[in-house]
């Protein structure tokens, strides 16, 4: 009962699981292999999954907090890396961002709401418990990234009703 209870969720959110960590760090092979890992962690909590109010929210914070795991790691790993370089002040700026670009340039929190709440079109109260926040705090990085985000990618951006023109 437990394996196919497990392997129901499995074959219903492996997508989605996917999906998400892919937003959250921009990188395929990255984004498979945490849905992967949060899905082992899942069967090994499976439990507290199944006793969940919503299971599938517990995956999603899963995904969550290994992308952020991930993303620090990857920006430590850059600054060992790079050591001491600087970019020039006359360095190359692209002219035009692409969304995922900008998705990298917001802070976690940030990201993670404005992906949360219009790549997977969750309620507030939804990202809240994923992301262990209030959901005032959503509604406020949500409203900043998604800002922020009309700012980086240009003139005049339409997120899910809401315009910000430059």
């Amino acid at each position: 009962m437990r394996d196919d209870a497990f392997r129901a969720y499995f074959e219903r959110h492996h997508a989605s699981l996917s999906r998400l960590a892919y937003l959250m760090t921009g990188e395929s092979q990255v984004a498979d292999d945490l849905a992967a890992d949060a899905l082992t962690e899942v069967w090994r909590h499976w439990d507290r999954v199944d006793a969940a109010d919503d299971p599938v929210a517990y995956g999603h914070g899963i995904v969550m907090n290994l992308s952020r795991q991930w993303v620090r790691r990857r920006g430590r790993e850059r600054l060992l890396s790079f050591g001491s370089l600087r970019r020039g002040r006359d360095t190359d700026v692209p002219a035009v961002l692409d969304v995922r670009g900008a998705l990298r340039r917001l802070p976690h929190r940030r990201r993670a709401c404005v992906v949360l709440r219009y790549a997977f079109d969750l309620p507030e109260r939804e990202v809240a418990a994923i992301l262990g926040i209030s959901v005032g705090a959503v509604k406020s990085a949500t409203s900043r990234g998604a800002r922020q985000l009309a700012e980086l990618l240009g003139d005049h951006v339409r997120i899910d009703g809401w315009e910000a023109a430059r």
